[in-house]
């Protein structure tokens, strides 16, 4: 007998968080959970795959397509040059050279963590990397400074996820190969949405700041522009870094994966021009390059085998129909998206969240009308989101190992740039030319 696909997508759900909360690995249960739907649902199968044995071809076909990507060759390159930054002196010399220039702006050095984060995310791809590289530097300053506890928490959790939306980007790297949209678009529309969530964040600072004269020390030493042009030094070299990566995409010489191959060879000299890389910190990044990619790459593999079956059972096509039927407006259903991934955000991490979902949701948007590139910047909000909502937020796990602060406090100080990024993610969804502009007028 037939399953009803609805029927049938709710059970693979109940299944597929059954294997996640018995602790088994991710890549596992998605993969585990794509067998049992073939097995229990093999009548809602296609002829040609509805033999039991054929679990087996499909799977390592499937295994094989998912990983058989050139642009894939992107992430473990991005994930090393992170990796090399984090593990030298690089991301201190960036913090020092931005004292200077943020010491006469409202808010002050409680900038410095969306400033650092901006800059480290450029360079970065990775949220993880980027909180913790830039909150073992600043919370201890600031805090020696005399500067608002609550106020550097929260901004360094919410800047951190910048390392998702500032190209290059992790996660935009995994969609535009689950999704076939370009990666070069994805970090050319990440742009602008960054840039206004930095901004946002800025501005938010500096309101707090005039308002509680208290969040920022009395007195700070005034900073001469001779000083200011001395810190140049310091930025120079990682401006330029930013320059090669993701300005070798932007100008047509190299394609993403060349880009990040470039960018590990340029942090590796950076980090002799520095002299803060020797074998060890080599070693070390170069094993937990291979550590995080194997983990992605098994994620992203149990991903493509689960959409194949999911396909092959008719769930995205019935879905699909379902939500078309319901006569929903784009907006109403975006907004019912958004909610569905924020309570996702609080039990999975942002990969998960992206892999596990994305053959579901995207053919439904698409239908709705949204472009799939604009979907990809959507969903990078959604991932961010997902790293500060409780209690799977992954910056919370950081911050609190970086700070030592409790996770109600660290939660609370949070929130408003919670608030700000879900603000923001509005002002995206409204006007969606925030997306699209760089994008049509540069590729």
């Amino acid at each position: 007998m037939i399953a009803d696909p609805l029927v049938l997508t709710v059970i693979l759900l109940v299944v597929m968080f059954a294997f996640l909360l018995s602790s088994i690995w991710i890549g596992v249960s998605l993969i585990l959970t794509g067998m049992f739907g073939m097995l229990v649902f093999k009548h809602n199968l296609p002829p040609a795959i509805s033999i039991i044995d054929k679990i087996g071809d499909l799977l390592a076909s499937s295994l094989y397509d998912s990983l058989n990507s050139w642009s894939l060759a992107a992430l473990p390159m991005f994930i090393l040059m992170g990796e090399l930054l984090y593990k030298s002196s690089i991301s201190t010399r960036l913090f020092n050279g931005l004292i200077p220039w943020l010491s006469s702006v409202p808010g002050k050095l409680l900038h410095i963590n969306v400033a650092a984060c901006s800059l480290f995310a450029a360079v970065s791809g990775s949220s993880a990397a980027t909180t913790a590289t830039v909150g073992k530097i600043t919370l201890e300053e600031l805090k020696r400074r005399g500067y608002s506890k609550s106020l550097a928490i929260g901004s360094l959790a919410g800047s951190g996820t910048l390392g998702f939306l500032i190209p290059p980007s992790l996660i935009m790297i995994i969609y535009g190969v689950l999704s076939n949209v370009s990666i070069g678009k994805l970090f050319i529309a990440g742009i602008f949405p960054g840039l206004l969530l930095a901004g946002a964040y800025g501005l938010y600072i500096i309101m707090v700041a005039s308002i509680k004269k208290d969040v920022v020390p009395k007195r700070e030493d005034s900073v001469s522009w001779s000083a200011k042009l001395a810190s140049l030094k310091d930025l120079a070299p990682i401006f330029a870094l930013i320059t090669l990566v993701l300005g070798s995409i932007y100008g047509g010489f190299a394609t993403p994966t060349e880009a990040a191959a470039l960018g590990v060879l340029g942090s590796i000299l950076l980090g002799f021009y520095f002299k803060s890389i020797d074998y060890e910190v080599l070693k070390n990044a170069l094993l937990n390059s291979v550590k995080t990619t194997v983990m992605i790459s098994f994620i992203i593999a149990g991903a493509g085998f689960l959409s194949q079956v999911v396909g092959f059972l008719g769930i995205a096509r019935a879905l699909s129909e379902y939500i078309a039927s319901l006569g929903l407006s784009p907006y109403v259903l975006i907004f019912v998206i958004g909610v569905m991934y924020i309570i996702l955000g609080m039990i999975l991490d942002g990969i998960s969240i992206v892999v596990m979902t994305l053959p579901i949701v995207l053919p439904i948007v698409t239908m709705a009308g949204f472009e799939p590139l604009w979907f990809g910047i959507f969903l990078v909000f959604m991932v961010e989101l997902s790293q500060i909502t409780p209690p799977v937020g992954f910056s919370l796990f950081v911050i609190q190992s970086i700070s030592g602060e409790k996770i109600d406090y660290i939660l609370k100080a949070t929130f408003p740039f919670f608030v700000i990024m879900i603000l923001i993610v509005v002002v995206v969804t409204a006007f969606p030319e925030i997306v699209f502009y760089l994008p049509q007028r540069m590729m």
